[in-house]
């Protein structure tokens, strides 16, 4: 079975606008006025509207699911700690680092996660456990 390195890394960067916004809010049900209704969320202790934190950690997985570790892997745990708002439009970058083995021969790990924003302000951080059985190649 192939293995990871500690210490190896990757990243994935999206801007997310009012379009990704109402999409999720959309897919998950979750119509929070904080999110979705501008007159109402200026009056929120944010001041505007903001992006919802399950979608920006959202983004973790498509760094999970197609670099690192990448196809083949499988969510176990996610911890997140939200630390700063997201508004929209901001750009957020997931950063995914491989921080211990845990198990080789099952192919189980821990990451690092975080989430900044363009101003290289840490908005979200905390700790992914996958599994990872990459797929045979050809």
């Amino acid at each position: 079975m192939e293995l990871l390195s500690i210490g190896e890394k990757a990243s994935f960067s999206k801007t997310l606008t009012v379009y990704d916004v109402y999409s999720f809010a959309g897919i998950t049900g979750d119509y929070n006025p904080v999110h979705i209704n501008s007159r109402l969320a200026k009056n929120s202790m944010f001041g505007k509207q903001i992006v919802h934190g399950m979608l920006a950690g959202s983004l973790f997985s498509t760094v999970l699911g197609t670099q690192l570790p990448g196809p083949g892997t499988i969510y176990l745990e996610q911890d997140l700690k939200f630390k700063k708002p997201i508004y929209f439009d901001d750009t957020i970058t997931a950063f995914v680092e491989v921080t211990e083995i845990i198990n080789p021969k099952k192919g189980i790990y821990k990451l690092s996660t975080v989430l900044s924003n363009q101003n290289d302000e840490i908005v979200t951080d905390g700790y992914a456990i996958v599994m990872w059985n990459p797929a045979p190649r050809t």
